[in-house]
């Protein structure tokens, strides 16, 4: 698995998911491979009592371990990102990001929370070892708008944000041989003729 999507929001929809919904989409247009984790499903308990044992517990700390670059998305709540993410952070091996990147996405009801993600989440990413952590969207409720049919939106502002971010991964971060979008097969040397 090359890019692992976490989607720290407590709620089965939510504008956070949204934007892991948007880059997942733009990812997989480009021929990347994407796992996902949902953080509310694993098991409460396990996750309060950090039952490092529990099943879903190994699996989602193993699938983490697997990636090579995290996008991590999350409500702010009260200028910190989800309790959801914080007990699972919390879980994680010291080095669990190590040699990894990641791409942190949030999600407030206005701009004053903005800095959540520089100031709450950039240093447990950090602080877990992250090598490079890209820099964050942070997206309004606005910005990720409900449409008549219940679905949620991102605007054109964001959508532009989330292209710049994808494209940046796709073109500096992830090795070429997990990109598999490509116009033509690989040719062999031995397979190459030419006359003269």
């Amino acid at each position: 698995m090359s890019v692992l999507l976490i989607a720290g929001s407590p709620s089965e929809r939510s504008r956070s998911a949204a934007l892991l919904d948007a880059v997942a989409q733009r990812l997989q247009f480009r021929g990347v491979q994407t796992g996902r984790l949902q953080i509310r499903d694993l098991s409460p308990q396990a996750l309060i009592l950090a039952d490092f044992g529990h099943p879903s517990i190994s699996q989602a700390i193993g699938q983490v371990a697997q990636a090579g670059v995290v996008v991590v998305a999350t409500p702010v709540y009260k200028a910190a990102y989800s309790g959801v993410l914080k007990v699972f952070l919390d879980l994680l091996p010291q080095t669990a990001l190590a040699g990894k990147t990641v791409l942190p996405l949030a999600t407030g009801g206005s701009p004053n929370h903005m800095l959540a993600l520089d100031y709450a989440l950039r240093p447990v990413l950090q602080s877990l070892g992250a090598k490079h952590i890209l820099s964050g969207i942070y997206a309004t409720d606005a910005q990720v708008a409900v449409t008549d049919s219940g679905a949620y939106e991102v605007n054109a502002d964001i959508g532009q944000r989330l292209d710049d971010a994808v494209n940046t991964l796709v073109r500096e971060v992830l090795p070429a041989h997990e990109v598999h979008a490509r116009r033509f097969a690989p040719v062999q040397f031995s397979q190459v003729r030419c006359s003269v």
